[in-house]
């Protein structure tokens, strides 16, 4: 098959046409590379004339203040229609979110118009922030979520801007025509698959690929020290509920300071941030989960035992049990004390949890097997 993917996050596209590929499939990605975190691409429609050094970047910002039109949005529609004819006769287009062209939403109406005529199927991958996905959110069905902090009071909206754009008047109509044109939804996680088990377009849930391969285990001395680490980002930190493990490991630092070592960073660069990760045998993830991210998945296939989304549902999909391949973290500091108290206090459950924990990748989230079953869906529905 001819296969066309659509923007980037959190790698997911690469690591899917790395399995494609090795199936014998013939895989394209355009996109901006999630911007700066530069995945790679094949097109790029990145904005670059606007971004080339500060005096351009500072008309460009100049230029929105006073119109609000973001001119990176325009030079990547130009880029977008400049390869046009290289986005043609694919057996399937897949995108990794509504707005994964970020160009401006009259003009993704018309690029959308023109992926429909020239290529077969279309499909989204729910991975992200989406319409559907924080229409569900906003009713508050789940015990937690990223707007949790905005429903309890102890943030405001326009703390979660990016997030409530999907939910304006004007890109909910955008999203109804996306949604139209497309023939099947794919929910990464089960995050995404609770908002969008009722929508007709919803296939079935395909977990996200994880080229384990390239992974190396890399834990550090468990008859030393236990290492604890939280790296931060602060774009995210509200929205993964930080604080909650921030507070739990002032108090672990006073109850273990001759068990543990542990390490708080933020923003760090990668080359940085990758060191303490790596050593690390126990990584604080994400509080306001269901399920697992990227991040969460490449740690637990590196051996490590991850606090991070493991609800019920979770376990539930999988068939597996809690404390199982990771530990579930919920928004309550002692819950969390208790937890990692319990780790340190029994360094072979590190171990076990850890060894559980990289075979339940390996089996649920091989990149090979997962672009298997999505070449399966592929081929069941009808363009």
């Amino acid at each position: 098959m001819k296969i066309l993917l659509v923007g980037e996050y959190s790698r997911l596209h690469n690591s899917l046409k790395e399995g494609l590929i090795h199936l014998g499939h013939s895989v394209t990605i355009i996109g901006d590379g999630d911007l700066f975190k530069n995945y790679p691409v094949d097109i790029s429609i990145k904005p670059k004339v606007l971004h080339f050094n500060w005096f351009t970047r500072k008309c460009k910002v100049a230029f929105y203040k006073l119109t609000t039109i973001d001119l990176a949005l325009y030079e990547s529609a130009f880029r977008f229609y400049w390869y046009q004819k290289k986005l043609k006769n694919y057996d399937v287009v897949q995108f990794i979110n509504s707005n994964a062209l970020k160009t401006p939403l009259f003009l993704q109406k018309k690029q959308l118009d023109y992926l429909k005529k020239h290529n077969k199927k279309l499909f989204l991958c729910a991975c992200g922030t989406d319409t559907p996905i924080m229409e569900y959110l906003l009713e508050n069905k789940m015990k937690y979520h990223i707007l949790t902090p905005v429903l309890l009071g102890e943030h405001s909206k326009e703390t979660f801007k990016f997030e409530y754009s999907y939910v304006t008047p004007t890109y909910k109509k955008y999203y109804a025509y996306f949604e139209n044109f497309i023939d099947g939804i794919i929910p990464s996680d089960i995050d995404y698959y609770l908002a969008l088990q009722n929508n007709p377009k919803t296939i079935q849930l395909i977990p996200n690929p994880i080229h384990t391969e390239t992974l190396i285990k890399n834990n550090g001395n468990l008859s030393s020290k236990t290492h604890i680490f939280l790296g931060i980002n602060s774009m995210t930190e509200l929205k993964k509920g930080c604080h909650y493990f921030e507070n739990a490991l002032k108090i672990i630092a006073k109850k273990y300071n001759d068990k543990v070592e542990i390490t708080v960073t933020r923003n760090l660069p990668y080359s940085q941030y990758i060191q303490h990760y790596n050593s690390a045998h126990i990584l604080l993830d994400m509080v306001y989960a269901y399920d697992q991210g990227f991040n969460a998945l490449e740690a637990m296939a590196k051996g490590k035992v991850v606090f991070t989304g493991a609800e019920q549902e979770f376990l539930d999909h999988y068939g597996i049990t809690e404390n199982e391949v990771c530990i579930n973290a919920l928004p309550d500091v002692d819950y969390l004390v208790e937890k990692l108290s319990w780790l340190i206090e029994n360094p072979s459950e590190i171990t076990r949890i850890g060894k559980n924990a990289s075979a339940f990748v390996k089996k649920e989230h091989h990149y090979i097997s997962v672009a298997q079953k999505y070449l399966e869906v592929y081929k069941k529905v009808s363009g």
